[in-house]
């Protein structure tokens, strides 16, 4: 895969992962309890929301036309990044979930939307689900950087990598402190 596919493959990957955040963090701002919840699912889904546009112009600028939708990208997409990155997700990401559930990041997070809608103890399953969900994201984000043709790009997935490791940090705090787990 060129150079220049790995771009385009990242943004196709990584906006339907967003929107996975995205749509969790929609929940969490009429099911959460707590306000710093609510606080972080405002602020990853301004970030994300921001960065998806941005995407979708780039990607319009460099490879001339609409990014394909997952329906159409879904069968390439798992390929090549995708399958490298199962494995890791295994180890750390299977928390609160099935192992091979963090993969269903890129995928449109149906089952774990669901599960998150039916939790009992909202602010715990969030916190459950958007740390490998983030885990998922960074691991994306700083394997593509190294071979980006695109320095905005690149600019934007190093931020990427600091402010959801960032935000990882934040929950497995509260993790600790709410609900005496590692939250790892």
């Amino acid at each position: 895969m060129g150079s220049q596919t790995m771009d385009q493959h990242f943004i196709v990957m990584m906006i339907p992962h967003h929107d996975g955040a995205i749509a969790m963090a929609d929940l969490a701002l009429t099911r959460a309890r707590k306000p710093e919840i609510k606080a972080l699912a405002r602020s990853i889904k301004a970030s994300q929301t921001q960065e998806n546009a941005q995407m979708r112009t780039w990607y319009r600028q460099w490879f001339g036309g609409d990014v394909p939708s997952w329906t159409t990208a879904g069968a390439m997409g798992m390929g090549g990044m995708g399958m490298g990155m199962g494995g890791a997700m295994g180890m750390g990401g299977a928390m609160g979930m099935g192992g091979g559930m963090g993969m269903g990041g890129g995928m449109g997070m149906g089952t774990s939307l669901a599960a998150l809608k039916n939790a009992a103890d909202f602010d715990r399953a969030f916190i459950e689900q958007m740390i490998p969900h983030h885990r998922m994201g960074v691991m994306m984000a700083s394997m593509a950087q190294t071979n980006s043709q695109h320095p905005q790009l690149r600019a934007m997935q190093q931020a990427m990598v600091k402010a959801q490791s960032q935000e990882i940090e934040q929950m497995a705090q509260w993790y600790r402190q709410w609900f005496g787990g590692s939250g790892s």
